[in-house]
């Protein structure tokens, strides 16, 4: 019995395992426990472990590297086209481990340490940032049902709230009145933390070469540089510029229909994350960039005179960032505001 390559679907206790030989045909079908499958794997002559890029692979793929394994990690959707009908533990690993036999399968690197820190820190800011959203809607719709209205925008409810709440006469109940301040009180909290996570990034940045690079690209600040470099590494991943926009989901999906390419919308696969942030940036630093005479200006000049829609443009602007970012990390070069890096 030769396994060549070791499928593993991944659970939270028990995981299922799918050996082939060098022929495809399956030599071990098995269902162990996580620490069960790492003493099998160490036993293992040297073949290839295939997983799915999902929680706890990166770590269970650094110890069996460290055991002389060649690690495969891929998409999920990548591997769902492999899987037989009536999904299971054992068809998914079965799935995992034919998909890390295609020639053109794409894999996933596996990430440091350092990037994996880097990316809890993201999430962790992702959800305080969701929560003051909450937080603040909530606090608007208890205003309103008292007929307190506040201008649009963060700040301008803050100032307002805190001017209420040192007013000496009271607009709202007493319980209310406290509630809010409360309210008020969580809020601060939050900022706290948030602009505690901000400043992590900004010394983050400083200390990276390769994130200072990405800062100099207009539209990539401090977030979307940290967040690049902990989610594509030095790009090796991506042979294209084209492929990181395709892996984001900034490039436009296209049909023929008599010969005539015709664009659809952004297929919105890919890092969610990612998107969002660059397609944040690039809204932020379009006005500025339009009207600079670069390459990248006089081209965004050009859609704008055309007529192209303002959420298109900013997406066109997105995944250009993406692939000027990916020729700053391939290549170690920073951001030149003259010439474009990427074409």
């Amino acid at each position: 019995m030769s396994i060549a390559i070791l499928g593993v679907d991944l659970g939270k206790n028990s995981c299922s395992i799918v050996g082939v030989d060098d022929i495809g045909a399956i030599v071990v079908r098995r269902t162990m426990r996580r620490e069960t499958l790492i003493e099998y794997v160490a036993k293992l002559p040297a073949c290839v472990v295939a997983m799915e890029a999902c929680c706890g692979a990166h770590h269970l793929g650094h110890l069996f590297e460290a055991q002389g394994h060649e690690v495969r990690l891929m998409s999920p959707e990548y591997v769902r086209p492999y899987i037989k009908a009536q999904k299971n533990d054992d068809r998914d690993a079965e799935g995992i481990a034919e998909a890390a036999s295609r020639p053109t399968m794409r894999f996933v690197n596996l990430k440091s340490q350092e990037q994996l820190d880097i990316q809890t820190l993201h999430r962790v800011r992702s959800r305080l940032v969701a929560e003051r959203t909450n937080l603040i809607n909530q606090l608007r719709a208890i205003l309103l049902e008292r007929g307190v209205i506040f201008p649009v925008g963060r700040r301008k409810l803050e100032l307002g709230v805190d001017g209420m709440l040192s007013k000496s006469a009271q607009i709202l109940s007493p319980r209310v009145h406290q509630l809010v301040a409360d309210l008020r009180s969580e809020w601060k909290e939050l900022d706290k933390k948030i602009d505690a996570l901000n400043a992590e990034f900004v010394r983050l940045a400083r200390g990276d070469a390769a994130m200072r690079r990405l800062t100099s690209i207009p539209g990539v600040g401090v977030l979307n540089a940290t967040a690049l470099v902990a989610a594509v590494g030095d790009a090796s991943s991506f042979a294209k510029a084209r492929d990181l926009g395709a892996w984001l989901g900034l490039v436009p999906r296209q049909y023929s229909t008599g010969g005539r390419p015709r664009l659809l919308g952004i297929s919105k696969r890919g890092n969610t994350y990612l998107r969002t942030l660059l397609i944040h940036g690039a809204r932020a630093a379009l006005p500025s960039l339009s009207t600079a005479e670069t390459p990248l200006g006089r081209w965004l000049k050009a859609m704008i005179e055309r007529g192209v829609h303002r959420n298109a443009i900013v997406v066109a602007l997105a995944n250009k960032l993406a692939r000027i970012a990916w020729a700053a990390l391939r290549k170690g070069t920073g951001f030149d505001r003259g010439y474009p890096v990427a074409a």
